[in-house]
């Protein structure tokens, strides 16, 4: 499965995070240790198997006390975390892992 395959990069200590994610990162206040347990502790809600270079994921769970949104990338010999952020409430239902129509 495609989360596992990621996890495993986690806990492999395998992965990239964007310049781009560490900014938004920053801005929001999320630890790198945060970005981890999300993922570790997260399920996909939204794959896209056709993304390029390689097939990413959205990834919903907790950063801290908060719902949180990082979209990952599955790449041959890495995981690259391309963002992550505060899902709006406006957008999202279901603790944040269903879009709303």
């Amino acid at each position: 499965m495609l989360i596992d395959k990621i996890k495993e990069q986690i806990l492999l200590n395998n992965y990239i995070i964007t310049f781009h994610a560490h900014r938004r990162m920053d801005e929001r206040g999320i630890s790198t240790e945060d970005l981890v347990n999300l993922i570790l502790d997260g399920s996909i809600i939204e794959d896209y198997p056709d993304s390029r270079p390689c097939p990413s994921a959205l990834i919903a769970g907790r950063a801290g006390w908060r719902y949180c949104h990082a979209v990952v990338a599955l790449c041959e010999n890495h995981l690259r975390i391309i963002t992550v952020y505060w899902p709006e409430d406006g957008e999202w239902k279901d603790n944040m892992t269903r879009r709303m129509n």
